[in-house]
């Protein structure tokens, strides 16, 4: 069976990649908190109970619970001991789809440094190296130029739109689709 965990990656300005951890959920409300304006807009409406640590204490446990199941892979994004964002492989599916989809974001103070495109690659080379998937599908909203940047950097193609596809910030709105084939095999 592949190595479902991958090792530390160091990323640009001093922020490693990690596997999530059973008591991560404290960093990870103070990390949501922060940067609840920044994300409103990307996210699904949160409840208020979402930022708490305990909330996000039982969230990591369910994440890390599917990934003992094989089916997920949930990274943090870690600076000078606090996590300043997430990638996350989701939905592994495999069999004849060999498939994963990837999500993601960064505290605002880092976006635009190149640390979530540095962040993307490394969940990209696990997925193939590691997972031995074929291929990770992405989606962001319409208007969000600086995520589909990212994606274009580390080798996604746009496949797509797909309308009403997710309900985020209050409303279903439309998405592009990606995806990155990680072999030809």
């Amino acid at each position: 069976m592949p190595e479902t965990t991958p090792p530390t990656t160091a990323l640009p300005d001093g922020v490693a990649l990690r596997m999530l951890r059973h008591d991560d959920g404290p960093a990870l409300a103070a990390a949501y908190a922060r940067n609840r304006a920044h994300l409103e807009p990307w996210e699904p409406v949160r409840p208020a109970e979402f930022y708490e640590a305990e909330r996000q204490t039982q969230l990591a446990a369910t994440e890390l619970s599917s990934h003992e199941a094989g089916r997920s892979v949930p990274l943090v994004l870690e600076r000078d001991s606090a996590i300043v964002g997430r990638a996350n492989l989701s939905d592994i599916v495999r069999g004849a789809f060999c498939n994963t989809h990837l999500g993601y974001w960064v505290d605002g103070e880092l976006a635009g440094r190149g640390v979530m495109t540095a962040a993307v690659a490394a969940a990209c080379a696990h997925a193939r190296d590691d997972l031995g998937l074929h291929r990770v599908q992405a989606a962001t909203l319409l208007h969000n130029g600086a995520s589909q940047k990212v994606l274009a950097r580390t080798g996604f193609d746009r496949i797509g739109t797909a309308p009403r596809y997710l309900r985020i910030a209050g409303r279903w709105q439309d998405h592009a689709l990606f995806q990155r084939i990680l072999h030809d095999d």
